[in-house]
C-alpha cells in the first residue's frame, strides 16, 4: 500500500495533523496506523469513564464516523515496528510495508515501569493508567476491589487515586519524593493537595518507593515498602510517568535525543519525516530551546503545525508547559517554569504570592528581569490565559506586578499601550 500522508500514532497528535491536512487538500492519500485497535479516544477521560461520569462512547477524540468523513485509512490494531527512510517505507508487525510520500511519528509516550521485585506487567490485577485497555482492565476488577496501591503521586496517579477514593476503596499513594506533584508544583500547592486527599481518606506516603510486589496465582496481594512495611492490596496501579515511545526510530538514521528531535516546523533530520507529541523534542518558546512537552494540547498543536507544513503551508510550533487539573474540589493551572522556593532562592527569581487557605486560593507568580517565568494557580483559575500570553508575549509587568494577583486580574488591570499590543491581532481579526 502507498499513501501521500502516513501518520503513526492515533492520538492527539495525528488528530491535528490530519485535520490540518484536511483543512488545506482534500486530495492526498492519508493513513493512520494505531497499535491500538480502537477509535481514537482521549486519554485524559480515563477517569471520568472510571468514574461513571461519562460512557465509553463519550471518551472517543472524534465521532465514530471521523475517518470516513476525512477520507482517511485506518490501519489499527497494527504496530509499526521500523522506518525505512531511505526507501521512505513503515514495517508493519504483520510484515506488511506501508510506503508513504510524507510520515508524522506521533506514537505518544508509554508508561515508565521501576524495577521493583516481583513485579510482573503481566499480572491480572495490576495497571498503568493510560490506554484504553488499562481502563477497561481496571473497570473489571472495581467490581470486587476493596485496597489499591497507586506508585506514583503526579498528576496520572493522584487522578487514579481520586477515581478508586470516590469509588470507596482504601487508597494508598505510594511517591519516592518528598511531595506530591514535585516535578510540575511548588511547595505550599503540594501542601493544599495533599490535605485535600488526607480530607478524602487517601493515604500518601512519600520518600519512599515499592521494595517488592508479593504475588500469588498471578495476581498482587500486597507490596514492601522500603522502609519495610507491608500493605495489602487487590489493586496495583503503576502511575510513575512516562517516557518518550521511541523504541520505532532508535536504529533509523532519525535524530533522537530524549525524545525524537524536531525543529519548530516539527521536521526531524529525516527527509519528509515529521514528529509531534510525547515522543518528540519541541521548541519552548520559555527557555527559547527544545525539551518534552508531554502535554494533549502540546500534541494536537504540533500535529496540527505539521499538517499544515505536510499540506504546503509554513507553520511554526511555539509551546511551553500547562498544566489543567483538579483533584475532588481544588482546580489547578501551572503554566512555565516549575519555580519552587529552593530554585527561586539560588536562581534569583522574585515570587509573589496570595493565599487564602480556608478559601483554598493560592497565587504564585515567578518573576525574573521583569518577566513572568512561571505561575501556579489554585482555586481560582479562570484568567490563566491572560498570563500565559504575557509569557508568550515577552511582557516586561515591571510597572503592573503589584496587580498580578488580584482576583480579578484581566486585560482592563494592564496600561493601555501593553493591553492594545496584546489584543491588536484580535481587534484586527473582529474577534473582539
Amino acid at each position: 500500500m502507498k499513501f501521500d500522508v502516513v501518520v503513526i500514532g492515533n492520538s492527539a497528535g495525528g488528530i491535528g495533523c490530519i485535520e490540518a491536512i484536511r483543512s488545506r487538500n482534500r486530495d492526498l492519500t492519508i493513513a493512520v496506523i494505531s497499535e491500538e485497535e480502537y477509535h481514537t479516544y482521549s486519554k485524559a477521560l480515563i477517569p471520568y469513564y472510571l468514574s461513571g461520569r461519562i460512557s465509553r462512547e463519550k471518551m472517543y477524540y472524534r465521532p465514530p464516523d471521523f475517518y470516513e468523513k476525512m477520507d482517511v485509512t485506518p490501519i489499527l490494531g497494527k504496530r509499526a515496528v521500523s522506518i525505512n527512510v531511505s526507501e521512505k517505507k513503515v514495517i508493519l508487525d504483520s510484515g506488511e510495508e506501508i510506503e508513504y510520500g510524507k510520515l508524522l511519528i506521533a506514537t505518544g509516550g508509554k508508561p515508565f515501569i521501576p524495577q521493583m521485585e516481583g513485579f510482573d506487567p503481566k499480572l491480572e490485577n495490576a495497571f498503568s493508567f493510560v490506554t484504553m485497555d488499562d481502563a477497561l482492565g481496571i473497570e473489571k476488577e472495581l467490581e470486587d476491589a476493596k485496597k489499591a496501591v497507586i506508585l506514583g503521586g503526579g498528576v496520572i496517579g493522584l487522578m487514579a487515586a481520586e477515581v478508586l477514593a470516590e469509588k470507596g476503596l482504601e487508597v494508598h499513594v505510594i511517591e519516592l519524593a518528598d511531595r506530591v506533584l514535585a516535578p510540575v508544583v511548588d511547595e505550599r500547592t503540594s501542601e493544599i493537595v495533599q490535605r485535600v486527599f488526607d480530607e478524602h481518606g487517601v493515604s500518601i506516603h512519600t520518600g519512599l518507593t515499592i521494595k517488592k510486589v508479593n504475588s500469588s496465582n498471578n495476581r498482587v496481594y500486597s507490596v514492601t515498602l522500603t522502609d519495610g512495611r507491608e500493605i495489602e492490596c487487590d489493586l496495583m496501579i503503576v502511575a510513575v510517568g512516562v517516557v518518550p515511545n521511541i523504541d520505532l526510530v532508535r536504529d533509523s538514521e532519525i535524530e533522537v535525543n530524549r525524545g525524537i528531535v524536531v525543529n519548530r516546523k516539527m521536521e526531524t533530520s529525516a527527509k519528509d519525516v515529521y514528529a509531534c507529541g510525547d515522543c518528540a523534542e519541541v521548541y519552548d518558546f520559555m527557555i527559547d530551546d527544545r525539551r518534552l512537552l508531554p502535554l494533549w494540547p502540546n500534541a494536537y498543536y504540533g500535529g496540527r503545525v505539521a499538517g499544515l507544513n505536510i499540506a504546503g503551508g509554513s507553520a511554526e510550533f511555539e509551546g511551553t508547559s500547562m498544566n489543567a487539573m483538579h483533584f475532588f474540589d481544588v482546580y489547578i493551572i501551572n503554566a512555565g517554569l516549575n519555580i519552587t522556593d529552593e530554585i527561586a532562592e539560588k536562581e534569583g527569581y522574585e515570587v509573589l504570592i496570595r493565599f487564602d487557605p480556608e478559601r483554598k486560593v493560592y497565587r504564585r507568580i515567578a518573576i525574573k528581569d521583569g518577566l513572568i517565568k512561571g505561575i501556579v494557580l489554585v482555586g481560582k483559575v479562570d484568567r490563566a490565559g491572560i498570563y500565559l500570553n504575557l509569557m508568550k508575549r515577552k511582557i516586561d509587568v515591571t510597572e503592573f506586578k503589584e496587580r498580578l494577583l488580584d482576583y480579578d486580574f484581566g486585560y482592563t488591570k494592564l496600561p493601555e499601550h501593553i493591553r492594545w499590543d496584546l489584543l491588536k491581532d484580535d481587534v484586527v481579526l473582529g474577534i473582539i
